[in-house]
């Protein structure tokens, strides 16, 4: 008989949200801000975070962004009334361990926070951040992702994390068939370069499979088109002959 199949580690629901160019990038070649979306869209990031249990984002992002991953006080609110924690777990993954304690998100008051990085996390950045966060480090070049999101699930009862970035990271997590529903907003800008980052990171190679995507709403709202895609489970048999 044929070796059993490695029974799959439970994990959260999986989305995730991006703002895109109409030539498909999600930066600039500099890696600086998505800025070039809408205030419509910026508010739509917010209220996806509202619905879901985490916050999942690559430490590059996470960087460049600044971001302190919070809500504003009347999105605080619904989810209070929804019954749920007034905020949603941050969490940072670094391959690296290369993170900068001083970041605002460690400065600065919010949920908690739980880290995902690799035995290279440089001893001296392990200390400062375990005063600061959950620190979980996997024996490993990266973080093992389906792990990662066990540890989630099973050890904070998160059952819904929307990834906010960066394109490597979403690479990964949609290669590893870890993602269930995406969220692309579509905006009128075109930036061009060979650089800059796109959907799954800066271009490079082909997935080890295609994801398959079923259109499940689209809204245009100015010259911007919020749309959502539930990400398809892959055939056994097309995920073999790919290969």
């Amino acid at each position: 008989m044929p070796p059993r199949a490695p029974a799959k580690l439970p994990r959260p629901f999986v989305t995730a949200n991006f703002a895109i160019t109409a030539d498909g990038r999600i930066s600039t070649r500099n890696f600086t801000p998505a800025d070039f979306s809408s205030p419509r869209d910026k508010r739509r990031l917010l209220e996806i975070r509202v619905r879901c249990d985490a916050i999942l984002i690559g430490a590059r992002t996470l960087a460049t962004d600044t971001m302190k991953l919070g809500l504003p006080d009347d999105l605080r609110a619904a989810r209070k009334k929804s019954g749920l924690p007034e905020l949603p777990l941050r969490v940072v993954l670094s391959n690296s361990g290369h993170l900068d304690p001083k970041l605002r998100i460690f400065q600065k008051p919010g949920a908690p926070i739980v880290i995902f990085s690799t035995s290279r996390m440089p001893p001296r950045t392990r200390t400062a951040l375990a005063v600061k966060a959950e620190v979980h480090l996997h024996d490993s070049q990266s973080v093992d992702l389906p792990r990662a999101l066990a540890t989630l699930r099973l050890s904070h009862g998160i059952r819904r994390l929307v990834c906010e970035g960066g394109g490597a990271l979403f690479r990964n997590l949609i290669a590893a068939g870890l993602v269930d529903e995406l969220h692309l907003t579509l905006c009128p800008r075109i930036f061009g370069g060979r650089g800059a980052p796109t959907l799954t990171g800066v271009a490079s190679d082909f997935l080890p499979h295609s994801a398959r995507l079923r259109l499940a709403e689209m809204l245009p709202f100015g010259d911007e088109c919020f749309t959502r895609w539930k990400v398809l489970r892959r055939d056994a048999r097309l995920a073999t002959a790919a290969r």
